[in-house]
């Protein structure tokens, strides 16, 4: 619930009050996270205009922790232990790869296509062990070595973590580490990357790149969105001209996903990735100040992505072929469930759609239900069975309105490292295969 200004001596209790909570609780890494601003300044807290996250969840979260909240300040504890192990790593560089992309720019970003795997032992004269096959589900170690992948899954992860941490705690030293990070991949010239994405998910002796390369992007890229928009409230070490080059960064990113031919093919994917990309283009567009293509990118996706992608039943039939099929439902709704998010910004409530055959998000979370609470078995192939993947999309759609899924919660399996959810209140993909 949102502070209201208080006067006189009213006013004065409440601030004493919490400041006796905040100061409780040690400022140990053992004992909980760093103390927080008091009560009386909180009613200057900055709503940052996030394209994913409510923006005004986030300040009143923050509202809430200055006065002493204890339920979140646990999660905000495991929250700056997360952004606590990102402040010794990176920055990261697209530069600094063993080979580059086959455009031979060590700028432009690689990356392999994780489920295809050599056929031949490797030699002098065939270096990669080609031809390559392609096994469903299973991940090629080659994935995580030699291209830009993993570093960029790095630069996703710890900026939003740690200008999350900044915005809670008001720690500068996370926001000089996110700056950092920032400005060494995307804005300086010696190692920032090219806005494109043309050697994503290459097959050695196959292709150079392919469309399902955006993926590396389109899946975790819009929490650097956010965390651009958390930093823009005036985070130290973030400046005006690094906000202007990576808005411009971000716009030529935005240029290349919708005019690309890899672009056009993306987006008339009929699975995961194209939710995805209508999720990122979206996102890119909201904070690009392109609401009136925020907008109708969320409306078509009524027709275009929950009619042919959802049964009447709630299953996603493209997805429950996947060897990994509870992973790639959960995947899925991780894209829906941020898109409606954005939807909300442009005056669209993705959650109240109904298809012509009763198609919504509402059904396809419900239809992950029993095997999210642990009542059930999934009754479909999946090569590793996480029950916490499912555990964000439940808490989204409780949180827009579904009984069922407020029902489960309590239910839930809690994600490895802490349940993040009431500080960042957005789905997150919380397994870990991606692609």
């Amino acid at each position: 619930m949102s502070a209201r200004t208080r006067t006189g001596a009213l006013f004065a209790a409440a601030a004493a009050v919490a400041a006796v909570l905040v100061t409780a609780v040690p400022a140990t890494a053992a004992q909980g996270p760093p103390p927080v601003a008091t009560a009386a300044k909180a009613t200057k807290v900055k709503v940052p205009d996030t394209a994913v996250l409510d923006g005004k969840r986030l300040a009143d979260a923050k509202r809430r922790l200055d006065r002493g909240d204890p339920r979140l300040r646990e999660a905000l504890g495991h929250l700056t232990a997360r952004a606590d192990k990102w402040l010794g790593k990176g920055p990261w560089t697209v530069v600094d790869k063993p080979r580059p992309a086959p455009s031979g720019d060590p700028h432009d970003y690689l990356s392999q296509a994780p489920y295809w795997w050599p056929t031949k032992p490797k030699t002098p004269d065939n270096p990669w062990g080609c031809p390559y096959e392609q096994r469903d589900g299973e991940r090629n170690p080659e994935v995580d070595t030699g291209t830009d992948r993993r570093d960029v899954e790095n630069v996703f992860d710890s900026t939003y973590e740690l200008s999350l941490a900044w915005y809670y705690t008001g720690d500068r030293k996370y926001a000089e580490h996110a700056a950092k990070v920032l400005r060494t991949w995307f804005l300086d010239p010696a190692t920032r990357m090219n806005p494109n994405l043309d050697h994503g998910q290459f097959i050695p002796c196959k292709y150079d790149g392919r469309a399902i390369g955006i993926i590396d992007f389109s899946q975790s890229y819009t929490s650097v969105v956010d965390a651009l928009a958390i930093l823009g409230t005036g985070a130290p070490g973030w400046t005006s001209a690094d906000r202007a080059k990576m808005r411009s960064w971000t716009k030529s990113f935005q240029k290349w996903l919708v005019e690309s031919q890899f672009g056009k093919d993306e987006a008339a994917a009929k699975n995961n990735h194209g939710t995805f990309y209508d999720m990122q283009l979206a996102a890119l567009a909201y904070a690009n100040g392109d609401k009136a293509l925020a907008r109708r990118t969320v409306l078509n996706a009524r027709a275009q992505r929950i009619d042919p992608q959802i049964a009447p039943d709630g299953s996603q039939p493209q997805e429950l072929t996947r060897t990994r099929s509870w992973h790639y439902s959960t995947f899925d709704l991780v894209a829906y469930t941020r898109l409606a998010d954005i939807g909300r910004h442009v005056g669209v409530d993705l959650w109240k759609y109904r298809g012509p055959d009763g198609q919504s998000l509402f059904k396809a979370v419900d239809y992950l239900l029993p095997a999210a609470t642990g009542s059930v078995k999934w009754p479909h192939p999946e090569l590793e069975f996480l029950r916490y993947a499912a555990s964000d999309v439940v808490r989204a759609a409780a949180d827009a309105g579904s009984a069922a899924a407020k029902a489960a919660v309590p239910k839930l399996e809690r994600p490895p490292g802490g349940d993040l959810w009431e500080l960042r209140p957005a789905a997150e993909q919380l397994d870990s295969i991606a692609g």
